[in-house]
């Protein structure tokens, strides 16, 4: 009669040879079996060679094997003797078909020998068999790859590493570790961030990509992939790139249905959930089946190894052990009012903040340790207006008032139990736009951004709640006329969120469609058809909409609109929101009066074309030349006009002699059209390049917008490399000159402006020190009475500072024509 072992471990990884030693170690009847001939199959198919790292470095390693950071082979050989010396009992070769039966009666069906009977199972199966494909057209070519076995056999190629999860990063780092190999590198990822990265790792890459030694390109998604090339989008638009290999790391999804086979239930329907687990990692719907490791959300080996220890204690009866990271969350908690244990306080945040719903009890563990919990008493600051700050805030318990009057703070909005708060700085970077109290006693969990985007990443649920919520309030807040969340509860039903590409339209002219569209980021621009070809009408930021004539009037599309840069839409369906109108008379008057003005503008247009054809035709030019130089995703912008220009250089000198000697633009440097110049100058973007990667956090952005450079900057160049504009440049103050006096009476130093290279270096000679180069740009002279200088030092007007709204208006047409 075949044995029936108390405990059968399937995989063998960090997770699944710790378990089956621990069971070893306590004498306990056990199997481990593994589908290949070698244990730990997915640290086995790491790159050759390859860092392991043994993180959090604050966690303790509970595990009859042993671990510690170091190379991948060396780690290998180390869990070989452990676990020959724990006398674990291996099944090597087993590829598992099926599991059946209930808690003490279980049969695991192989695919070749004998089924294995066992009273408990865990499910250590990990997740990488189960890799998430390119969906792209060209992404089954032979020369795409999702595993990189020996970064030693490429030579002088071209690759493309998709993917800013650790596995993607450690794959190009990799690739070129040996510099005669020759290979040219570049890592594509998603987001701005890397927020599944381990830091090292992120930290690793981001200085060979300073080094020149790699490329990497953020905010990039795949397009097409050919034989020799791939094609990327950028906020900025498509690039095609050459292109000789292709290594995918974009993650992994659980073996679901197996795992659903055995009767282990997730927590959703979406392919990255991961299964409903207790706090003893038994299944909530097969009891005697327990899931750890990288299967149940602990993807870090040490975590994994501690479970497998944990596991099998629990099994074995000792139902009181606490987890390996019990002291750091007691630590982490022990400030808070009332005597929870630090499972109910991880259920209670849980249960009351909504973002954290979609989370396991365990997961829960390991995002408090990124995270903080306060209680705050009636009246004190969360955040004070203009504040920097970029963490997201839930409310566990109490509520919040937000100050929405920043002359009075008597004028509060209330934010309740279970919402979240400071969403637009996790989104934009922006600082605080309103303080926030609490109103009463209350419990808020603050959120780090990377942890933040972690969250959003791994969890639907998180990241659909984040977008119904910013969809609320930027509802609320554009269309005003005493709306409150009650009122367009059934206009958010029917939301939806879309990317749209730079170039590609959300209305088309001509059209039957009657969808509402709110502009969520980036920015749109109008168009329409006028003599057979499309004239530009208007701009439309972030923060407006578009879209209203043809839901109000039922009317065919009067304009096409189209994403002058990669955007962020929210659609709302029309037939809700005619029914809101109907409801709320103020709003249907305010968007009719909006309505009557843009159709108004539109019949100016064409009546200018036929009167003024050649001014009209002039100012679409002029519009789409500045959009393509990227004034669309600006929120304030150096212009200058030519016909006025006398080119004295005055914006310059005064820009230097306001600025430590150093002037933040080029006059002549930038592009041309017409009479319009585009000079070398910061355009404060809404969503800034060069805030996506500084090292000190020293890029801000003021009360009115301005992006500037803090002296926290430390001169990594992080930001001159990732500005599109070519704005930022690295360079030291000039040693002080003399008065402006001085030169006048006696010719001393170099005069009004930035000194030239020469007096520089003679005057650098004469100090004993030398600074530093550090990061420098236009900061629209913030903390400066009376505005950018540029401007005012202008004798004939030429130089302006405008908005792209204010300046993409129809009253240049009427200027052009007058």
């Amino acid at each position: 009669m075949a044995e029936v072992y108390t405990v059968a471990i399937i995989g063998s990884g960090p997770a699944g040879l710790s378990a089956a030693a621990h069971a070893a170690s306590l004498g306990l009847s056990h199997i481990l079996i593994e589908k290949t001939d070698h244990l730990s199959d997915t640290i086995y198919r790491y790159q050759k060679g390859k860092h392991v790292m043994a993180t959090p470095s604050v966690l303790v390693l509970r595990s009859d094997c042993d671990f510690d950071a170091g190379k991948r082979e060396k780690i290998l050989d180390q869990w070989n003797q452990d676990v020959a010396a724990a006398g674990v009992n291996v099944k090597f070769n087993a590829d598992v078909k099926a599991i059946t039966g209930d808690k003490g009666a279980f049969v695991i069906e192989l695919k070749k020998g004998d089924p294995v009977q066992a009273e408990n199972i865990i499910l250590a199966v990990g997740t990488q068999g189960n890799p998430n494909l390119m969906r792209c057209e060209g992404g089954n070519l032979p020369h795409v790859l999702y595993q990189l076995d020996d970064p030693g056999e490429y030579t002088d190629e071209h690759i493309f590493v998709i993917g800013g999860g650790d596995a993607g990063i450690e794959n190009a780092m990799g690739l070129i570790a040996d510099a005669g190999q020759n290979n040219t590198v570049t890592l594509l990822n998603r987001g701005a961030d890397f927020p599944t990265a381990k830091k090292p790792n992120v930290d690793g890459l981001l200085t060979a990509r300073d080094a020149g030694r790699i490329g990497v390109v953020t905010e990039s998604n795949t397009a097409l992939v050919e034989p020799g090339w791939i094609t990327v989008e950028t906020p900025q638009g498509s690039t095609r790139y050459k292109c000789d290999r292709i290594i995918a790391r974009m993650g992994a999804a659980p073996p679901r249905a197996f795992v659903e086979a055995a009767g282990v239930a997730f927590a959703s329907p979406d392919r990255t959930a991961f299964p409903t687990l207790t706090p003893t990692f038994e299944s909530t719907t097969k009891p005697g089946v327990y899931v750890i490791g990288a299967l149940a959300g602990y993807p870090l080996i040490k975590h994994c190894m501690n479970q497998g220890y944990d596991v099998v204690e629990y099994i074995n009866g000792n139902t009181s052990l606490e987890a390996a990271d019990e002291p750091l969350l007691k630590d982490k908690l022990k400030g808070l009012p009332g005597n929870k244990s630090v499972a109910e306080w991880l259920e209670f945040l849980r249960s009351h903040v909504e973002i954290l719903n979609g989370l396991s009890p365990l997961q829960m563990r390991e995002f408090l340790l990124d995270s903080e919990v306060r209680a705050y008493s009636a009246g004190d600051p969360i955040f004070i207006r203009n504040e920097q700050g970029s963490s997201l805030f839930g409310i566990a318990s109490g509520s919040v008032k937000v100050e929405v009057d920043p002359s009075n703070p008597n004028v509060t909005v209330p934010i309740g139990e279970s919402s979240i708060f400071g969403e637009v700085g996790l989104i934009s970077g922006r600082r605080r736009g309103a303080t926030i109290r609490a109103a009463d006693a209350c419990i808020c969990v603050e959120v780090p951004r990377m942890a933040a985007l972690k969250l959003m990443s791994q969890v639907p649920e998180a990241r659909e709640t984040v977008n119904r919520v910013t969809t609320e309030r930027q509802v609320l807040q554009i269309f005003k006329s005493g709306l409150t969340p009650a009122d367009i509860k059934d206009v958010l039903a029917g939301a939806e969120v879309k990317d749209v590409k730079p170039g590609e339209a959300i209305i088309t002219e001509g059209d039957l469609s009657d969808d509402l569209f709110i502009i969520r980021s980036g920015s749109m621009i109008v168009e329409k058809t006028l003599g057979g070809k499309p004239m530009f009408m208007s701009y439309v930021p972030a923060g407006s909409y578009s879209g209203e004539m043809a839901m109000i009037e039922r009317s065919p599309r009067s304009t096409t609109v189209k994403a002058a840069i990669r955007s962020t839409v929210v659609k709302l369906p029309a037939e809700p929101f005619r029914e809101l109108l109907k409801r709320k008379p103020e709003l249907d008057k305010r968007m009719r009066d909006e309505m009557k003005a843009r159709r108004e503008i539109n019949a100016f247009v064409e009546s200018q074309q036929d009167k003024f054809a050649g001014a009209v035709d002039m100012y679409s030019s002029v519009a789409n030349f500045l959009i393509k130089q990227g004034i669309g995703e600006a929120t304030d912008v150096l212009l200058i006009d030519e016909s006025l220009c006398v080119g004295c250089d005055n914006c310059e000198k005064a820009c230097a002699d306001s600025h430590d000697g150093l002037s933040r633009l080029n006059r002549e440097a930038g592009t041309t059209f017409a009479n319009i110049h585009v000079p070398t100058s910061c355009r404060h973007c809404e969503h800034p390049h060069c805030m996506s990667d500084c090292p000190p956090n020293a890029i801000r952005r003021g009360p009115d917008g301005e992006v500037f450079i803090s002296d926290a900057c430390i001169g990594c160049g992080n930001c001159q490399r990732a500005c599109p504009y070519g704005v930022i440049q690295m360079d030291k103050p000039p040693p002080p000159k003399p008065s402006l006096l001085k030169w006048m009476l006696f010719g001393m130093g170099p005069g009004p402006g930035q000194p030239d290279y020469a007096w520089r270096k003679k005057a650098a000679a004469k100090q004993s020190s030398e600074s530093p180069k550090l990061a420098i740009k236009c900061d629209m002279c913030s903390g400066k009475s009376g505005g950018p200088v540029c401007v005012r030092a202008c004798p004939t007007g030429a130089a302006i500072r405008v908005s792209p709204d204010a300046f993409l208006s129809v009253a240049r047409i009427e200027r052009s024509a007058g």
